[in-house]
């Protein structure tokens, strides 16, 4: 490839080099914050050597190259825009000042919790190798591995407690990452997600027992009671509590004089957010936490099939939007209330809707006789079916629609599957064909027969909406 003349083409084909605001690159896709998107010619731009597809999200243009490529085409052009120093950081906040208040709420949500996936990810994985040393009959014939061997129980012991660890300390995880977003100092944002789990206070999963049993301890202070509640495992309180927090703090900044302010301004944001957090904050989104969980849990119980099938067929279009990213919140709820939630049920079916899109991409692959896209949509399958997605549904399914809809189909039959049988999973992964070991165990076998459906249905339903559609056209020729 003539990696300089495809620079040039692309920035010809996106009004110039004035029109580029930031450009930078990821493992497969060029990423651009364009100071006017109506400039773009954005068909002309797939018709380029070496382009993949193109999609717009949050603010950005993406344009798919595929791993390797991209880098030399991001070099060529860098070179020509004098933006070689930018990364996809510096893309996103230039693509943020087009965003709606939702999109940016949904943008803000993803950069809190992606940082602490992998923490999450670690303990939920042990989780899954601890009831694989517990689960009765799951590889020993009516007794769990640990009765069959005991020596093994202290080392069963040790991985719950290794498990266990991010989401007893989860609001410290949440409180850092989130007061880095909300502008505050994000030690005291640590400082304040411990006071939130601190050993003296009762420990948030024991609350429910206390509660009813009328046994909450309190502190008294001027003839008031404030509750001494843990938030282990919580998640609206801790965002809510360092949001303040950052508030407290920028406050504090601008009023106290600057000699004095490495000494007044932690004592008094801590102390502040840390009454209000207790007093009035704390107890509210608690509730409303649980409100939350237990309705998304009521509505999967009771609608079963239906509510799987929906959720399955939408999942795709919340890709489209980015509100996808908005589900990692209750994920993490869910799966640190695993011991009343049994873990989430939105990645198996999310993991389907992935499935389903790889498996549309691939039918298309098969059908069509457009050598480029061939050979985007045969890559661009299996990385789906690995769990990401963008490739096949922006490079494919979307541009020519109907496998789109095959995919919708796939996911929908699929979701519902799934949800009969109950699937959940106790820890986030690749949702795709990996995430098997993410599932409970006594799931595993139903997720793959899921996959499976989720396949075969786009597969199918692609296959035969591509058959009519060619035979439209000779029809119509």
């Amino acid at each position: 490839m003539n990696y300089q003349a495809i620079a040039q083409q692309l920035l010809d084909k996106l009004g110039g080099k004035e029109n580029i605001a930031a450009a930078a690159h990821c493992a497969t896709r060029l990423r651009l914050a364009l100071h006017d998107d109506s400039l773009a010619d954005l068909s002309a731009i797939e018709s380029i050597e070496g382009v993949k597809g193109q999609f717009q999200v949050g603010g950005q243009l993406q344009i798919i190259f595929g791993s390797g490529i991209v880098n030399s085409v991001y070099a060529e052009f860098s070179k020509l825009t004098g933006q070689s120093d930018m990364s996809s950081k510096d893309v996103a906040a230039a693509g943020a000042e087009k965003q709606n208040w939702l999109q940016r709420a949904v943008k803000g949500l993803s950069d809190i919790f992606v940082p602490i996936i992998p923490a999450i990810v670690a303990g939920g994985l042990l989780m899954g190798i601890f009831n694989i040393l517990t689960a009765p009959g799951l590889i020993v014939d009516g007794k769990s591995l640990i009765e069959a061997y005991p020596q093994m129980g202290d080392l069963a012991n040790m991985i719950n407690t290794f498990a266990n660890a991010p989401f007893v300390f989860l609001p410290v995880l949440l409180a850092f990452s989130a007061s880095k977003k909300f502008g505050a100092n994000p030690f005291l944002g640590a400082a304040l997600g411990m006071l939130m789990v601190h050993p003296d206070l009762l420990n948030g999963w024991g609350f429910g027992g206390a509660a009813v049993s009328g046994d909450i301890p309190v502190w008294e202070i001027f003839g008031f009671e404030i509750e001494k509640v843990g938030y282990q495992g919580s998640v609206l309180p801790v965002l809510v509590a360092t949001y303040i927090l950052a508030q407290v703090e920028q406050a504090l900044r601008r009023i106290i004089p600057s000699v004095l302010d490495n000494l007044l301004t932690p004592l008094l944001a801590i102390f502040i957010t840390g009454l209000i957090t207790f007093i009035l904050v704390g107890p509210f989104t608690r509730d409303l936490g649980f409100l939350l969980g237990d309705g998304l849990n009521w509505v999967y119980e009771s609608a079963g099939m239906l509510g799987g099938a929906l959720f399955g067929f939408v999942y795709a279009p919340f890709v489209i939007t980015g509100m996808h990213h908005s589900f990692i919140a209750i994920e993490t709820q869910l799966l640190a209330d695993i011991a009343v939630t049994g873990g989430t049920f939105i990645f198996p079916i999310a993991a389907m809707s992935n499935v389903a899109q790889g498996a549309a991409c691939l039918a298309f692959g098969l059908k069509t006789a457009d050598v480029k896209a061939k050979g985007i949509a045969m890559p661009a399958g299996v990385t789906a079916l690995l769990g990401i997605t963008e490739p096949a549904m922006f490079g494919i399914n979307l541009k020519y629609r109907y496998p789109f809809i095959g995919a919708l189909v796939g996911a929908a039959c699929a979701g519902a599957f799934v949800t009969f049988f109950k699937v959940k999973a106790q820890a986030l992964g690749a949702a795709g064909l990996p995430g098997i070991i993410s599932i409970r165990p006594d799931g595993v076998v139903p997720y793959i027969i899921g996959m499976a459906i989720a396949f075969v249905v786009a597969f199918s339903v692609t296959y035969v909406l591509g058959a009519r559609k060619k035979y439209a056209q000779a029809a119509a020729a």
